[in-house]
């Protein structure tokens, strides 16, 4: 004879539904820029559905059964997609928490005898606690997904190398210079100079709020790497505070040409390519 609440649960599917519903549009914190309350409905329909006919006496009280395969797979698409979203580990805790609400409150209504009502919400809801958890983690791994992407997407876009003259690039770096920023700024300089054909780049530091010892030897690698492809390599944005930093911590930097500006280092570079800039005069014709 099927358990009395699985009975119950696969009879009141619409009902569960809309309870369900009920709990999730009274949420304040509610994400409609996110996911449209048709959406929430066929999203929430499609998961319910999934549950209440794969539920029997044998996995009712084991979420990992292999009959909640087609369950766990929505909740992993759910959860996955909701970290892309952007929504928060408690909007997306409470999407499961609500359902959960929904069951035990359907269970309420139609059982009657108080200790079979009590071993009933039991095994429901350390079966939802069960789903709830793994769609947790899920997020989770969907959240660490989108925050490296995002990172590598920002280490791309604040390590341009530009080339300011023929012969010339220049690379600014913003920002903490670390081992993995630094391998990023490598590559893409190094592939720049091989494009380009450049024998001189400038790294200008006048964005790294610090220099530390760390952060010496990566410009050190960085210069060492340029110089391997055949190209000069000069370091601009020397502030006082790093120039005292550098002495204070006794990095030597003296095979390495530094200078205070951009500016400086380009008529620098200009120099080194034996090329002169002059200031044209325009006659005013009016």
């Amino acid at each position: 004879m099927k358990n009395e609440a699985i009975r119950i649960l696969q009879k009141k599917n619409k009902a569960i539904l809309e309870s369900w519903m009920k709990f999730q549009l009274l949420d304040e914190g509610l994400r409609e820029d996110l996911m449209s309350n048709d959406d929430l409905r066929s999203q929430s329909e499609e998961l319910l559905s999934a549950l209440t006919s794969n539920l029997n006496d044998n996995n009712i009280e084991d979420a990992k059964s292999m009959g909640f395969e087609q369950v766990n797979d929505i909740l992993a698409s759910v959860s996955i997609s909701r970290a892309k979203q952007g929504f928060s580990p408690r909007e997306t805790g409470n999407y499961i928490f609500s359902l959960k609400n929904a069951l035990l409150e359907i269970l309420q209504q139609e059982i009657k005898d108080p200790q079979e009502l009590y071993m009933q919400s039991i095994k429901i809801g350390k079966l939802i606690d069960s789903f709830s958890i793994d769609t947790f983690e899920t997020f989770l791994r969907g959240r660490e997904d989108v925050i490296l992407r995002q990172t590598d997407e920002i280490t791309e876009i604040s390590t341009p190398v530009i080339q300011v003259w023929d012969g010339i690039l220049a690379l600014p770096i913003i920002g903490t210079l670390d081992s993995a920023r630094t391998q990023v700024v490598m590559e893409n300089l190094l592939q720049k100079i091989v494009e380009t054909g450049s024998s001189i780049a400038i790294l200008d530091i006048s964005g790294v709020p610090a220099v530390d010892s760390l952060v010496a030897q990566h410009l050190i690698k960085t210069v060492s790497a340029t110089r391997l492809m055949g190209a000069e390599c000069i370091i601009s944005g020397i502030r006082p505070e790093i120039a005292q930093t550098v002495v204070h911590l006794g990095i030597d930097l003296s095979n390495i040409l530094t200078k205070s500006t951009l500016a400086s280092a380009l008529k620098t570079a200009f120099t080194m390519l034996q090329l002169q800039v002059t200031r044209k005069n325009v006659t005013n014709l009016n």
